[in-house]
């Protein structure tokens, strides 16, 4: 990797420059990133998942700009532009921006006025102006350059082509653009106005109907609101600086006083802002402010999936899976402790006391056959009834009823993974299916959805897609290897993203379990077709072989420090399995006398702390959790009380909750604590339990607003079940009107700066 970009990236995410470069070079070889920030301590100096990734995601960034350096290079070789001057200022830029701005009077252009002006040879007329000598007089000098036959009829056409030529020079100049772009984010301000007549179509909008503010300060979801609107043809949106501070800072850069040609080059400086200059940095900002807000959104997007794929799983028991349904009646599906579907039925409880008699029958019976000891009911449409009526029976005490988050199930139904799953089951039971399984193990059943269905996102089809796409990926992928996968049970989907795997090797996994039985050890992996070495030390590690010929092989102990294991055991005259059950044992153990180039201490602590707790699971315990009763609809809804709730969705102006009532509530940032909060993720989370005091019910709009000031607080308790509903995306929350910030020492100009668009 380039040097200078390793002592780059160094410097800005503040680590040393062998960390950079060790973790550079893993990556390179195809390490991941839960790998490498797991089982390569001694190499990264201990490098947790969030640097790792961040030196691989700016080592992507880096890469791109040398493409486009090599690239100019190349365009400006091929047309004999290139100078020595040109070349140490193209290797000198840092950023994209100035390397473009270098680019500029260089780049292939269309005929613009400018061109025009050339083709009619006043150029020179052009230069002696912009010299602004004393002694110059423009209308004198312009004289000899009409010339009718070249379309200048007068001396004032050849002064006005003189000052397109002007107006291009200043646009392309390098330090104009960049002073402009200083300008521009710091002082840029977002106007949107409504289109006429879209006012009642675009009601969700009215907010921004008249609307200003910096946009320096302005938050991810007001920026993707207002573009938003914009896109659907409800809003116009501007980002401009004042224009007289504009074109006063270009004055000082270009307009010498006193001289009778300056006031052309004052008009042409004016021209040029108009014409070219404000549009080219509108553009930049647009450009910049869309990448900030993407990275907010998907930022936000990212924490509440995470929170959601390690909700405490109940883990395995039989289960009673409902998709409830008023018209069609409920879907039942039976399932037994690994989530094997074992039965089927239907069920209506919306019709006669005689047909619900039936249904209730129905319930006990399955629930009698199949031993259940939980049922999982979705918390869609009568959700909450179905869960009053199966209360209301006579069920076995130790039977959990619980409601389970049902985001996303319509939409593994009708997936291709379903079908390949259940070919010959109806897609109405699919999803009964995926009820069931979201309570026995959250994360191996919603691995197999989209994560931007799962809907705890925030306009997350307006964000950069590639870069959600990675993000929710690394998610995914984080969560999946710190939980660690069963090899004998996971689904294709689970496998896929184990460290190192990837789609075809968890199918042939898969195969190969199938024809040949259960893997025994870890060691048999190596027998599947296409797992080779480098996948091997990647996923090993991750893959989980309980009641194998090997203990640890159930345990986050990777093969490679076996080894040192059976060292330890070998100098305490026991077995492995007496290491692992005999705490005294393990605290005998002297650390200092394995440690090595390669195993250092890092690594040593980790072994230690997994054969204390083979195989642990991060997640916390499973608890169960309930809605207020009587408290099933928006109109049961009364300002002043006080409910539980579940959080289902985080966001950059608050939480939104969920009281079982099929509409989740609104906590907004102001209503979260007494205090000032500027990223709701620090004081609340996706799942968790929470008590709010209803302040307000707008039946019209279909809308609560919550609060949990301190006069309640926030549980830490974490809630059993996920509650989001599909479509959060909300634009038409109150904007703050905020003052312009100028100080540049503010953290959103730091921002523009990270990403090249400042100075």
């Amino acid at each position: 990797m380039n040097e200078q970009h390793i002592h780059v990236i160094a410097e800005e995410l503040r680590l040393k420059p062998g960390q950079v470069s060790a973790t550079a070079i893993l990556l390179e070889e195809g390490g991941t990133v839960p790998f490498i920030s797991r089982y390569r301590k001694e190499a990264t100096g201990s490098l947790d998942e969030v640097a790792v990734t961040a030196i691989r995601d700016r080592i992507s960034q880096l890469e791109e700009l040398e493409k486009r350096r090599d690239s100019i290079l190349k365009s400006l070789a091929e047309r004999e532009l290139l100078t020595d001057d040109l070349k140490e200022k193209i290797f000198a830029a840092e950023t994209l921006a100035t390397l473009e701005d270098i680019y500029l009077p260089y780049r292939p252009k269309r005929r613009t006025r400018a061109t025009i002006a050339r083709e009619k040879g006043l150029e020179p007329l052009a230069t002696m102006l912009f010299e602004q000598n004393e002694t110059t007089d423009p209308a004198s000098e312009a004289l000899p350059f009409i010339n009718p036959e070249k379309g200048v009829e007068s001396a004032e056409e050849a002064l006005a082509g003189a000052r397109d030529i002007i107006a291009e020079w200043v646009n392309e100049d390098q330090k104009a653009r960049e002073v402009m772009r200083n300008l521009f984010s710091a002082k840029g301000l977002f106007i949107t106005k409504v289109i006429s007549s879209q006012e009642a179509e675009g009601a969700k909008y009215r907010d921004y109907f008249d609307w200003q503010e910096p946009a320096a300060a302005a938050p991810s979801h007001r920026i993707l609101a207002m573009r938003r609107g914009e896109k659907e043809g409800f809003l116009t949106m501007r980002i401009n600086p004042p224009e007289d501070e504009a074109v006063a800072l270009l004055d000082t850069l270009f307009v010498k006083e006193p001289s009778a040609a300056s006031p052309e080059v004052k008009t042409a400086v004016r021209d040029s802002y108009k014409r070219l200059l404000s549009s080219s940095m509108e553009t930049e900002i647009r450009l910049a402010t869309k990448e900030r807000a993407d990275t907010e959104a998907i930022r936000v997007f990212a924490e509440n999936l995470r929170e959601l794929l390690l909700a405490p799983p109940l883990g395995p028991k039989n289960v009673l899976g409902i998709d409830p349904g008023i018209r069609t009646g409920c879907k039942i599906a039976c399932l037994d402790r690994q989530g094997k579907l074992i039965a089927t039925e239907t069920i209506h409880l919306f019709s006669s006391e005689g047909v619900q008699a039936a249904a209730a029958k129905t319930l006990l019976d399955l629930c009698e056959r199949y031993h259940i000891e939980a049922i999982a009911v979705g918390n869609g449409t009568a959700g909450r009834e179905t869960e009053a009526f199966i209360k209301s029976i006579p069920l076995r005490e130790n039977i959990t009823v619980v409601m389970v988050n049902e985001s996303g199930a319509s939409v593994y139904s009708a997936s291709e993974v379903a079908r390949a799953e259940f070919p010959t089951l109806d897609l109405t039971f699919r999803g009964a299916v995926s009820i069931g399984r979201r309570l026995i193990d959250p994360l191996a059943e919603l691995v197999k959805i989209d994560p931007k269905s799962i809907g705890v996102g925030q306009y997350q089809h307006d964000v950069n897609q590639q870069s959600l796409k990675q993000s929710l990926d690394d998610v995914v992928m984080s969560c999946v290897n710190a939980v660690g996968v069963e090899v004998n049970t996971a689904s294709e989907q689970l496998l896929s993203y184990v460290s190192g795997l990837g789609p075809q090797l968890a199918k042939n996994i898969i195969t190969y379990r199938n024809g040949n039985g259960p893997f025994t050890t870890r060691d048999e992996l190596h027998k599947v077709p296409r797992l080779g070495p480098k996948a091997f030390e990647q996923a090993a590690g991750f893959l989980r072989i309980r009641n194998g010929g090997n203990p640890l092989d159930a345990s986050a102990v990777h093969p490679e420090s076996y080894p040192v294991v059976e060292a330890m055991a070998g100098d305490l005259s026991c077995s492995i399995a007496d290491l692992l059950a005999d705490e005294s044992l393990r605290q005998r153990i002297d650390l200092s006398r394995y440690a090595t180039d390669t195993v250092g201490m890092p690594t040593l602590i980790d072994i230690v702390k997994e054969l204390a707790k083979p195989g642990r699971d991060p997640r916390k315990g499973f608890e169960s959790f309930v809605f207020a009763k009587g408290v099933e609809k928006i109109e049961d809804v009364r300002p002043g009380m006080q409910l539980p709730g579940i959080v289902t969705n985080v966001t950059a102006f608050g939480a939104f909750v969920d009281i079982g009532v099929h509409q989740d509530g609104l906590v907004h940032v102001s209503q979260l604590t007494d205090r000032f909060v500027k990223d709701p993720h620090t004081v609340i989370k996706v799942n968790q339990c929470v008590t709010v005091r209803v302040l307000e019910v707008d039946l019209e709009r279909n809308r609560i607003s919550l609060s949990l000031r301190q006069e309640l607080g926030i549980t830490e308790k974490k809630a059993d079940r996920k509650v989001t509903k599909p479509g959060q995306e909300k634009t038409n929350h109150k904007p703050q009107r905020q003052k312009p910030k100028e100080d540049p020492h503010n953290p959103f100009v730091r921002a523009f700066k990270n990403k090249g668009f400042l100075k």
